[in-house]
C-alpha cells in the first residue's frame, strides 16, 4: 500500500522512517521524497499485509507525522487523450498501456515518477 508521509519542521530532522521500520519490522520502499528544513513529504510503499500496514500507519501517527493512503498517482483525461503512446516508453516500470482509445495506468506498478505527465503532448495526464 502506498502512503504519503508529511513532515513538519519539528519532525524533519528526526529518523521517523527508520524508527517505524525498526518498530514494525515492515519493509518500506521510498518512492519519492521532497524534504527541506521546513518540512516535506515522502511517498512510501509498505510491502506488507493489511494488518501490518495498519500498524505502520499507527506508528507514523505516534511519531507525530501526517500519513494518508495514496490511491492514484495520475489521472488520464479521456477527452484529451489521443492514444498516441508518447507516455508509454518514458515510464520506467511499464505501468502504462494502450487501452480502447485511451492509455491506462496500472496503479499497482506506478511509482509516481510522473514521467508520463511530462511526456504527454496533449496534457491529458495530470498528477494527483
Amino acid at each position: 500500500m502506498k502512503l504519503k508521509v508529511t513532515y513538519d519542521k519539528e519532525h524533519v530532522n528526526r529518523p521517523v522512517l527508520s524508527s517505524v521500520v525498526l518498530r514494525t519490522g515492515a519493509l518500506i520502499n521510498i518512492l519519492d521524497a521532497k524534504v527541506s528544513p521546513g518540512g516535506g513529504e515522502v511517498l512510501v510503499d509498505v510491502l506488507a499485509p493489511p494488518e501490518k500496514v495498519r500498524e505502520v500507519v499507527e506508528c507514523f501517527i505516534s511519531e507525530g507525522v501526517g500519513v494518508r493512503e495514496v490511491m492514484k498517482a495520475v489521472e488520464v483525461d479521456a477527452s484529451r487523450c489521443i492514444a498516441c503512446g508518447a507516455c508509454i516508453s518514458p515510464c520506467p516500470v511499464g505501468a502504462i498501456r494502450l487501452g480502447e482509445g485511451v492509455v491506462e495506468v496500472d496503479e499497482g506498478r506506478c511509482v509516481r515518477c510522473h514521467a508520463c505527465v511530462n511526456a504527454c503532448p496533449m496534457r491529458a495526464i495530470r498528477a494527483l
